[in-house]
């Protein structure tokens, strides 16, 4: 019984210490791939944080493709469909959130 206890007593003492595993989602592998300098593990599981708090699992593959083809996002800004803007809407409010939690 004692043995039960303090194995469960250290679990919670050192469980805080253990890292938690990287989200590997969409935006954050299409982060890691992508050639900015700044890119790191840290930055883009960051990022992918306020992207799981923002955009929905199809607006963060779009998001994604951004990293690959950057023109891409001005043609979908400039798209005529209301989808489009209703995305683009939802990656601005993304983008403020990734800058306040990621900076």
């Amino acid at each position: 019984m004692k043995h039960i206890i303090l194995s469960l007593a250290l679990a919670g003492v050192l469980a805080p210490m253990v890292p938690a595993p990287l989200e590997a989602g969409t935006i954050t592998r299409a982060c890691m791939k992508s050639d900015r300098k700044a890119a790191n593990r840290r930055l883009c599981a960051c990022i992918q944080r306020a992207a799981r708090k923002t955009l929905s699992s199809s607006e963060q593959r779009m998001a994604a493709s951004f990293f690959k083809d950057p023109h891409r996002s001005q043609r979908i800004r400039q798209s005529d469909r209301s989808s489009h803007e209703t995305f683009w809407k939802r990656y601005k409010k993304f983008g403020e959130r990734a800058k306040q939690m990621c900076s």
